[in-house]
């Protein structure tokens, strides 16, 4: 199939590509293309507008206290550059294929807010902020507020994302992600954030994130309160993915039972937590 017409814009500044969006409430921001294009060629999704936005500046990465990712950065790009915090750097090579993350961005795989994806999961676990830009101005958003359920967001009529704003490695922190899917590049079935920091033996500042077994980003809060200010066992770390396959509720799908969702991700959580203890050393 084919898109039907729309007019194409392609923005040379942020303030053009506000411009745009605002002068139709149909209009649609493209940035990498790697879900939207699907979506227009099959029809689910009809804009009387498309506005390129990757002349508009939005390419940039800065690291000045937090790791600041513009909306349009590929997420191959951000695979490699030395700054990306460990556990994003981690996840990344699961976003998709080679190929599409060489034309992926990091600010439409926030802005579209799938489930079972990979990088608002890391954002998520790792407290970062989106940046939203409209006719009004700016506003900086935390994930528990911006992501609302698979694909919707508190994005405003009119108002781009356009840029991710990510903490730096703190001193004994530790990290890890676990996933698992069908097939390398297929969706998650499951997948599990998990940072700490580890302070005179015993973990601190714990935050467990799960995804695609939910419909956003969900951080498991009685789980990491388990393990809040004690040492960190293979003992204590089952008992807390015992808690986690209680905490979620999936639908499951032709491909995976809840059962078996929820044993899964209660397996991810205690590798995850093992793992990011063993760095934090």
């Amino acid at each position: 199939m084919k898109p039907s017409a729309f007019e194409y814009v392609a923005a040379s500044s942020l303030d053009e590509a506000l411009e745009a969006l605002a002068g139709d409430e149909d209009a649609k921001p493209l940035a990498g293309g790697q879900s939207l294009v699907p979506a227009l060629n099959m029809r689910l999704v009809r804009p009387t507008v498309l506005v390129d936005l990757n002349r508009a500046g939005l390419d940039g990465i800065e690291s000045n206290g937090v790791l600041r990712v513009g909306a349009t950065v590929r997420q191959a790009t951000l695979a490699r550059d030395p700054r990306t915090h460990p556990l994003l750097r981690e996840a990344l090579p699961f976003v998709g294929h080679f190929v599409t993350r060489n034309r992926g961005t990091v600010g439409g795989s926030v802005a579209h807010a799938d489930g079972a994806a990979e990088i608002p999961l890391c954002l998520a676990a790792l407290g970062g902020t989106v940046v939203l830009a409209g006719k009004a101005g700016r506003r900086w958003v935390s994930t528990d507020d911006f992501f609302v359920t698979h694909y919707l967001t508190t994005i405003g009529p009119g108002e781009l994302v356009v840029e991710t704003v990510w903490p730096l490695p703190a001193g004994g922190e530790g990290c890890a992600f676990e996933e698992i899917a069908l097939r390398a590049g297929d969706f998650a079935l499951s997948m599990v954030a998990v940072v700490l920091r580890r302070d005179e033996g015993i973990a601190r500042d714990l935050r467990v994130v799960v995804g695609a077994v939910t419909d956003r980003p969900t951080e498991l809060i009685e789980v990491a309160a388990s393990l809040e200010g004690a040492a960190m066992t293979e003992a204590s770390a089952r008992e807390a993915g015992v808690l986690a396959a209680k905490a979620v509720d999936p639908p499951g799908s032709i491909h995976a039972t809840p059962a078996y969702l929820r044993a899964v991700t209660g397996t991810l959580v205690e590798r995850a937590l093992l793992r990011a203890w063993e760095r934090s050393a």
